[in-house]
């Protein structure tokens, strides 16, 4: 899995219990955020034990499954650990009087394995069940501060966030997040659909994202009369050489990524009262789907590649994620988010960060706009391509002049384009 996933949801068994399964041999399918994945056997052996159900939600760090080999019985953990809650009932018989490695099986009394990858920090038994009990996500854990040794979370941290967080909800200023159970009057022939497993997700994290950070808007006007002109000129000469189309999200990518490494303070994560300035400029963009969802693959190390190395990773991760062919890593590492409103028409947007981001950029169509021309010789309107960008970013870390002064970068880099530019 990516270094930053945090949990997965089993979707299917391709294996049941007492099926032989060879090295490689896929055993089961999981969902992680967004992305469907096949989960191989690393061995050859018998399947003796399922740890866990279709849609049940699977920590990183816990066991999906217990294999015995041909040789001798190896408890084999592939990416997770035993639950505490699972059914354990189906382990075959043969391992009732063999002699199993106490450290190779995971423990169910002493599962500690509750690890929150943005800081490393674990949880002991008894907070992990006040965390299952209470419903504490991710996205809270972050929040709250361990006064343990090496800043771990204990029992009392637990508690007094939770009497913080009641007190949050009884407050009138809750008033402005919707219930997930509120009332709604429906009419007799009113259709119901239920949200596809992505539109949750997406809901979800969302949600967390607008109770997580203080987001503002910042919008400029970029000239793109440029670019417009030299893609028109460019296009066709690259695609009959390098295969690829020549869109003009690359171009929109690299201006950001370098203005990112110009602005080390938007490629950033807050931990709590800590700034974790993220040393490689992972680039998510937002891609649309058939079904209306949204995905974000990730560009890594964005400002280190060429324009056509860009347009090829840009347009790889845009037909793979069209096809459902992402891998879990291609959609985490992302350090700042560009989304295209623009293709849906729209003129601008004010677009929700990408948690644990602090800023997302948002494109809006490019149109045809008469315009005040300065030159030498005096002013006059002429007609020119123009777009809007806005800049979400998250006003807790970020303040106004930081936030203007990075999509001012992002435009003045975009209205000196040389025409001459070769490809």
């Amino acid at each position: 899995m990516g270094e930053s996933v945090a949990e997965a949801t089993l979707i299917s068994w391709l294996k049941d219990i007492g099926d032989s399964i060879d090295i490689d041999e896929v055993v089961v399918e999981i969902a992680t955020d967004k992305v469907d994945s096949e989960v191989p056997s690393e061995y050859k052996g018998i399947l003796i034990e399922k740890c866990f159900k279709i849609n049940e939600v699977i920590k990183v760090g816990e066991t999906i499954a217990i294999i015995e080999t041909e040789s001798e019985i190896k408890i084999t953990e592939t990416i997770i650990e035993v639950d505490q809650n699972s059914n354990s009932n189906n382990v075959n018989n043969k391992l009732e009087n063999k002699i199993i490695p106490e450290d190779n099986i995971p423990s169910k009394e002493s599962d500690t394995s509750l690890k929150d990858s943005s800081n490393n920090r674990f949880y002991s038994p008894l907070v992990k069940n006040i965390i299952k009990k209470e419903k504490i996500s991710q996205a809270e854990l972050q929040l709250i501060k361990g006064t343990g040794k090496n800043n771990r979370i204990t029992k009392a941290d637990i508690l007094n966030y939770l009497k913080s967080r009641l007190h949050k909800e009884d407050s009138p200023a809750s008033d402005i997040h919707i219930s997930p159970e509120i009332n709604i009057d429906r009419i007799e022939n009113d259709q119901i659909i239920e949200m596809t497993k992505m539109g949750k997700i997406i809901s979800k994290h969302m949600s967390e994202s607008i109770k997580i950070s203080a987001h503002v808007q910042s919008f400029i006007e970029v000239d793109v009369t440029k670019i417009w002109n030299w893609r028109n000129r460019v296009k066709d000469n690259f695609q009959k050489r390098e295969g690829e189309k020549l869109t003009f999200t690359p171009i929109f990518i690299e201006a950001v990524a370098i203005n990112l490494r110009s602005f080390p303070m938007l490629n950033i994560s807050l931990d709590g009262e800590n700034i974790i300035v993220k040393k490689d400029i992972n680039i998510g963009m937002a891609t649309a789907l058939s079904d209306g969802n949204l995905i974000v693959p990730v560009i890594k190390k964005a400002d280190q590649l060429n324009l056509v190395g860009m347009t090829k990773v840009v347009n790889d991760l845009s037909f793979r994620a069209r096809n459902n062919n992402l891998n879990p890593d291609d959609v985490y590492g992302g350090t700042y988010t560009v989304t295209n409103v623009g293709v849906f028409g729209s003129v601008m947007g004010t677009p929700i960060i990408n948690q644990p981001q602090v800023g997302i950029l948002a494109l809006g169509a490019i149109r045809k706009v008469p315009a005040v021309i300065e030159t030498d010789q005096g002013d006059f309107i002429g007609i020119r391509h123009k777009m809007f960008v806005s800049h979400s970013y998250d006003h807790r870390v970020v303040n106004g002049a930081l936030g203007s002064k990075f999509i001012k970068g992002v435009k003045d880099y975009l209205e000196s384009w040389d025409v001459n530019r070769e490809i």
